[in-house]
């Protein structure tokens, strides 16, 4: 989940939205309400996800072995299963997967994974973290959607975002600076998308219209879409648009202050005052020696971002699974209804799980 995918560099706060008039769409902005119906998961979403390891740093587990080397015995599919669910058992109550087409440094694709996950988890919610719509075609990507929400009997949650590296969008071949737009026509198409097949089991074949012939079947359960993103122009998205928001690089002051501003947000467009589901990305680095801590996980950040590792100081919460989820709780108690954690390591089922096991002592319901 480098910060591409929520359009949001390390450092920059969100800053006052205005509260209605017309955006400039070039910058990203959420332009008049799409009017559709607020979405929740199917079951109810605890507090706490993992996003899995997906952009590993410092190790070469199998399936970033070069093809032209020699393979380790390891499966990789055994392995990102038996991740997903050792997650699950220690409490997650979400797993999230990143996304990125083009990137400097091996990756899995993001629904591709969770789709994995979906097979070996019962009970998790399985969203994207973010996927960044401009970069692929909308029908495909709520097709791709709706079948996961289908087969795993409606546990997905469709994270979107419009990223902020234009060579990646060169290399895909989609434009950059309208990327704000795009993705509000994206959400659109989703929805569109969605609705093509509702309340049929089939196209009418002897229609000559294509939007009565052709459809996306099956209709799947409503799927939750959440806007990713720090900036005011996601903000804005989310309450607009979208049924979640979910920044990053935000202190538990600055979030607080940014969940008001989203309920005003999402007031003044009309919609109902829990329409929009507060989220939070957190870094994590578990560790007893807190320098030795904030080393490691600042340079693991470092290199998944491809910046100083000092940049990122002030982003990670460093310290012992208790003082890392009394952080957890501030967030909660400023309005985060879930904190998806990102553990900076390649390997975090064990600071993941230490820290689960430290949640109800600071007042953190557990999904164990």
């Amino acid at each position: 989940m480098p910060h591409a995918l929520f359009g949001h560099r390390p450092g920059r706060c969100v800053r006052n939205a205005p509260r209605g008039g017309a955006i400039d769409p070039a910058t990203g902005g959420a332009g008049v309400p799409c009017g559709v119906s607020p979405v929740r998961p199917t079951a109810p979403l605890g507090p706490i996800g993992l996003i899995l390891p997906t952009f590993v740093q410092d190790t070469v587990p199998s399936w970033a072995e070069p093809v032209d080397g020699a393979r380790s015995a390891t499966d990789p599919l055994a392995d990102l299963a038996d991740l997903c669910r050792r997650a699950e058992d220690a409490g997650a109550d979400a797993l999230w997967a990143c996304d990125h087409l083009f990137w400097h440094g091996p990756c899995l694709e993001c629904l591709v994974v969770l789709t994995v996950a979906a097979t070996v988890t019962e009970r998790a919610a399985l969203g994207t973290c973010v996927i960044q719509l401009p970069l692929r075609r909308a029908v495909a990507v709520a097709k791709q959607a709706a079948t996961l929400q289908t087969l795993s009997r409606g546990r997905v949650i469709l994270g979107v975002g419009v990223g902020s590296h234009p060579g990646e969008y060169e290399q895909v071949g989609a434009a950059y600076h309208s990327r704000g737009h795009d993705l509000d026509t994206a959400i659109g198409e989703l929805h569109r998308s969605w609705r093509s097949g509702h309340g049929a089991t089939h196209g009418d074949t002897d229609s000559s219209d294509p939007t009565e012939r052709y459809l996306q079947l099956p209709a799947p359960d409503p799927v939750p879409v959440w806007v990713g993103g720090s900036s005011d122009a996601a903000l804005r998205r989310a309450a607009h648009r979208a049924d979640g928001w979910m920044p990053l690089f935000l202190s538990v002051d600055q979030y607080g202050d940014a969940v008001e501003r989203l309920a005003k947000e999402v007031d003044a467009v009309g919609r109902p005052q829990d329409a929009v589901t507060p989220a939070m990305v957190l870094f994590v680095s578990l560790d007893a020696d807190r320098d030795r801590g904030v080393a490691k996980g600042t340079g693991w950040m470092g290199s998944l971002y491809g910046l100083p590792p000092k940049a990122f100081e002030r982003h990670l919460v460093t310290g012992t699974p208790d003082e890392v989820a009394a952080r957890v709780a501030e967030y909660r108690s400023v309005g985060a209804q879930h904190v998806a954690v990102y553990v900076t390591d390649d390997e975090p089922i064990d600071q993941f799980t230490r820290l689960m096991e430290a949640l109800p002592v600071a007042g953190v319901p557990s999904g164990r």
